[in-house]
């Protein structure tokens, strides 16, 4: 089992930055892959970006792409989402996500994801 909690959400102004959180604890190894999704109301739940296992690559949407920049701390067991010049339609709660055997042809996929956090509110608005 993989425990997630987030934190870092808030609300800011377009053009604003905000950093968000997700700390693991429980069975993570060099194999988990971590990653950020979205969900604004009324829509299904997307994907944001990923990290596959310890740091192979880094995967990103192409709405985010340039703004938005995921890190982890494999030592610590946290990984972060720095979110710059933030738009309105990113306005949505941000879930992070854990599997310790997904396949780099799924990481976008919510589907093939075992552990979740309760998600952290992200409002951008003037």
């Amino acid at each position: 089992q993989v425990q997630l909690a987030e934190s870092g959400g808030g609300s800011v102004p377009p053009g604003g930055s905000l950093r968000l959180s997700c700390k693991a604890s429980g069975r993570t190894s060099r194999t988990t892959t971590v990653a950020w999704f979205r969900q604004a109301p009324g829509s299904e739940r997307v994907f944001v970006a990923a990290i596959f296992r310890s740091g192979q690559s880094t995967h990103y949407a192409d709405s985010v792409k340039g703004r938005f920049t995921m890190s982890r701390n494999v030592a610590e067991n946290i990984a972060y989402l720095q979110m710059n010049s933030l738009k309105t339609e990113d306005t949505a709660i941000y879930y992070c996500a854990a599997d310790n055997r997904l396949i780099l042809s799924s990481v976008r996929l919510f589907s093939q994801y075992d552990y979740w956090g309760q998600g952290t509110q992200v409002t951008v608005s003037s």
